[in-house]
């Protein structure tokens, strides 16, 4: 085990979960910045150079999932079936970990500015990935919600 800090916290529009968009068709196009701490900045050398960034943070205001197997399951708002906590978006999981992918629109010395936060204000982050994938469109799949997708005709 390992005992996560934060390189930074997130600046977003949103202040409580109901504010941000969820379910079928929703679409993450809010503008934020990610602070970096200043001690992590010469992490972000070369960072320009990337579209898109993947964004590994910390769901610092869900409740911890307890292990029980009932809680394993869940019904996410873009579907009315359960379905098994790492087969979704979940905050609620045994490892509080949300993953992102922004596009970097600019960076300001330790800010990045970034189009497609799905975070809270202040948001502990705790990495920070260029986005890169040899995975063509035609080769992705996406299980149940291409599913539910279908049958609410939203795909």
């Amino acid at each position: 085990m390992f005992t996560s800090r934060p390189i930074g916290f997130v600046s977003s529009p949103y202040k409580n979960a109901s504010e941000v968009p969820k379910g079928l068709g929703a679409r993450h196009e809010a503008d934020g910045v990610l602070k970096i701490l200043p001690e992590f900045e010469p992490g972000l050398t070369d960072i320009e150079g990337f579209s898109h960034l993947i964004v590994i943070w910390e769901f610092d205001r869900s409740p911890k999932l307890e292990l029980r197997g009932d809680e394993l399951l869940g019904t996410p708002p873009s579907d009315n079936r359960p379905h098994g906590v790492f087969a979704t978006r979940s905050p609620r999981r045994p490892n509080p970990i949300g993953l992102t992918t922004v596009e970097l629109r600019r960076r300001e010395g330790i800010e990045l500015h970034v189009r497609g936060v799905d975070m809270l204000d202040g948001t502990p982050i705790l990495d920070i990935k260029p986005y890169l994938s040899n995975i063509p469109d035609e080769k992705l799949r996406r299980g149940w919600l291409a599913e539910a997708e279908e049958r609410q005709g939203k795909r």
